[in-house]
């Protein structure tokens, strides 16, 4: 990625050849910034409360959260070792855009951008065929981890019966895995009791949901000069995990199945065989009590929520909720009336 990033600086443009410095949105993406022939987009703040934001050039999410599941957080995957695509080739150009934007960014710039603008010229851009050019962009500003795209190929030309698709071609596969990254999910709407500070040691805590939990889709589409791709990644949560903080208790987590009822998903441990219970006071500290979400991740090839799931499958979401929890001995009291002791 290094050789990429060094193209970039030495153009000397005030725009580089990507849309890369735009103004980074909720999702952690980037909004497009102007290039000749490009719409104008208006993306808002994935974190606001429409949900919307965008990625790249021309790629639009959409989430759809529940009113009712207050706070939200980045969805944080199951599979450590997973992670979203750093960069793709996007629909960007008609050969007569493309020329005037060769000779706009790379013209009288040195070596090795005066090559690259060289070798687009003698492919004289593609003017008379059908199709476009198609550019590399990026998730994010951050170049740390390697993009497959090189510097030979910072666009490519993609006529409209592609025979060899560039493995970096934008796919609804690679839509879903944006949208999985920029998917917010609501923290575990869990309420124990006792309170958390008036727990009891041997006393069994009963984990209690507070509201129930929904379906959370995102949507990730394209839609520009005549190319159009969607995927939607829904979320829908499996089950509840609880973690007591400390050894000190028995058993040390408890898992519950999540089932479906008129309002949502919900869970309550009441009655249930597994039930956290301290064994030991907390004294002067506090226990840092944990209640994880599990959500199994599916994704559809359109913007459609109840579509059939594609293949290959996303790992499952998490969100985490961590709460303090203060842990005291149980108190006897012992009255006496004259010689009588109880």
């Amino acid at each position: 990625m290094a050789a990429a990033a060094g193209l970039i600086v030495t153009l000397g443009l005030g725009s580089p050849a990507y849309a890369g410095d735009g103004q980074v949105d909720g999702d952690g993406g980037t909004t497009e910034t102007d290039q000749p022939g490009a719409d104008s987009g208006s993306g808002t703040d994935a974190g606001a409360e429409s949900g919307k934001g965008s990625i790249g050039a021309h790629i639009r999410i959409n989430q759809r959260t529940p009113a009712s599941s207050g706070s939200t957080a980045s969805a944080t995957s199951s599979d450590a070792a997973w992670e979203p695509p750093v960069c793709w080739y996007e629909p960007m150009y008609t050969p007569e855009e493309y020329e005037k934007f060769i000779e706009d960014a790379y013209g009288g710039a040195g070596e090795p951008a005066a090559s690259y603008a060289r070798k687009r010229d003698k492919e004289k851009y593609h003017k008379g065929d059908k199709g476009l050019w198609w550019q590399v962009q990026f998730r994010d500003d951050n170049f740390s981890k390697a993009c497959p795209v090189t510097t030979d190929n910072w666009e490519i030309w993609v006529p409209p019966a592609d025979p060899q698709p560039d493995p970096n071609k934008v796919t609804p596969e690679i839509l879903s895995e944006l949208a999985f990254n920029s998917t917010k999910l609501p923290s575990p709407p869990v309420e124990l009791q006792p309170r958390a500070d008036r727990l009891l040691v041997n006393l069994g805590t009963r984990v209690a949901f507070k509201g129930d939990l929904d379906r959370v889709w995102t949507t990730a589409s394209l839609d520009y000069k005549g190319v159009q791709l969607a995927a939607t990644t829904v979320a829908t949560p499996v089950a509840l995990k609880v973690e007591a903080g400390t050894a000190d208790a028995d058993p040390q987590s408890c898992t519950y199945d999540l089932v479906k009822d008129k309002g949502g998903y919900t869970a309550d441990s009441e009655g249930a065989g597994c039930n956290v219970t301290y064994l030991r006071a907390s004294g002067n500290r506090t226990y840092p009590f944990k209640a994880l979400i599990t959500w199994k991740v599916t994704w559809t090839d359109s913007a459609d929520p109840d579509g059939p799931a594609r293949q290959p499958g996303l790992p499952d979401g998490l969100s985490t909720f961590e709460q303090d929890v203060t842990v005291k001995e149980a108190q006897a009291v012992n009255r006496s009336t004259g010689g009588d002791h109880v």
